[in-house]
């Protein structure tokens, strides 16, 4: 297969910017917003979040298997999911204050609207990319550009609020998202489209028959969830351990943009060692680098921001890699042009439930350990640096450990 031009792969990978622009702006400034107009409770809002999660996560395998039996092909699937996005944010970020008798009734509808249409997006996106090939290096440069853009997106999400209004990233993310989307489904290349008829029927569980995609699915669970216990406890880690809480933002930044700039080495790596190795790197750097924060005291600003850039530098890996190779697995299984969605449903729902594991790990183990917001005691200190540096480290390792058993075989 020809390798795709820049063209082709700006085209794909745009549409991965305007996707980044959802979820970070909900748990920043939705429940500020909904607390301050209309008087929810901070509870109320976060338990609201949580359920609304939960059932996000757990529809998106049954999502999945439907984007593998329909007639119309990724690009009509994309095109339903757009209304229900712009609809969604906007009513989401921007509610009348008519709705002041019944706000958690409108919270929660445009809330459900936007995590359906971006669940029915991102999946068949992501099917959609690993639908395109099965050529190792044009894998990972699908990925990478794809996930680059999509970090262009969290960084936009994190500093456009600062220096103006939620007007304004309404505006930012249904512009980038119809221009994205006209790119995609215009001038993206296309994969081949089987007939229905030679669609075998598939269950939610079926991707797990492949021993392949066992192995891959529990790296992928270990690591996602040693990477979200210090997004948990990073501010907690700043504010009371670093004494930095006015640096928050810029160490974010540092974090984010290394992680972009640091995409054409993985790709580079990649395509010289392969996938699996090349992610493993990308573990081995992220343990030797963030194991030092365990040892941070309080004003360490130089030493944080170099941990800040080094992991970074790893989160590239962690972003471009592993979807890489499972469309490597998928192609392994006999199952590249049919059934992408199944493994994406699955994939996706392994995702948002890292997130929920990793706060039901470290939070109560913090609680356990005696730490407490805004102390100074050093035990509670070195409790809260045991949680945010060693846990993961550990987890990390463990991953990395299965990864490099793994039988994970490059095409």
């Amino acid at each position: 297969m020809k390798n795709f031009s820049y063209t082709e792969l700006f085209s794909y990978g745009l549409f991965g910017l305007p996707l980044a622009l959802v979820a970070l702006p909900i748990y920043v400034y939705v429940p500020q917003l909904y607390a301050g107009r209309f008087g929810l409770s901070l509870t109320l809002i976060g338990s609201a979040l949580l359920i609304a999660r939960i059932l996000d996560a757990f529809i998106d395998p049954a999502i999945g298997l439907w984007v593998d039996r329909q007639r119309g092909g990724y690009g009509r699937l994309i095109a339903w999911s757009l209304p229900l996005l712009t609809v969604g944010f906007i009513a989401l970020f921007h509610p009348p204050q008519s709705i002041s008798t019944h706000p958690l009734f409108w919270f929660l509808s445009s809330l459900m609207a936007v995590y359906l249409g971006y669940s029915l997006a991102t999946i068949t996106y992501q099917s959609w990319g690993a639908a395109l090939t099965q050529a190792q290096a044009q894998r990972t440069r699908l990925t990478a550009v794809r996930e680059g853009c999509g970090l262009i997106g969290v960084i936009i999400a994190a500093a456009l609020p600062s220096i103006a209004d939620l007007g304004w990233l309404s505006w930012v993310f249904i512009v980038t998202l119809l221009a994205a989307a006209f790119l995609l489904l215009r001038h993206a290349p296309r994969p081949y489209s089987r007939p229905l008829s030679h669609v075998t029927p598939y269950s939610l569980l079926a991707p797990f028959r492949h021993s392949q995609f066992r192995w891959l699915f529990a790296v992928f669970m270990l690591n996602g969830i040693a990477a979200a216990i210090p997004a948990t406890l990073f501010l907690f880690f700043a504010n009371d351990r670093l004494g930095l809480p006015q640096y928050a933002g810029m160490f974010l930044l540092l974090y984010f943009v290394a992680a972009a700039v640091s995409m054409p080495l993985w790709v580079t790596l990649a395509r010289r060692h392969g996938e699996k190795r090349a992610w493993l790197i990308g573990m081995l750097i992220a343990i030797v680098s963030f194991v030092w924060a365990y040892t941070l005291t309080r004003g360490a600003f130089n030493g944080y921001a170099l941990i800040c850039i080094l992991s970074g530098i790893s989160l590239g890996a962690d972003l471009a890699l592993p979807p890489a190779l499972l469309a490597a697995v998928i192609g392994h299984a006999g199952d590249s042009g049919k059934h992408e969605g199944a493994y994406f449903g699955v994939w996706n729902w392994a995702t948002k439930m890292n997130l929920a594991l990793a706060a039901g790990i470290s939070l109560p183990l913090l609680e356990w350990l005696g730490y407490q917001t805004g102390t100074t005691e050093a035990p509670s200190l070195q409790a809260l640096a045991l949680a945010y540096a060693l846990l993961p480290c550990a987890l990390k390792s463990l991953a990395a450990l299965l990864l490099w058993r793994a039988p994970l075989h490059p095409i």
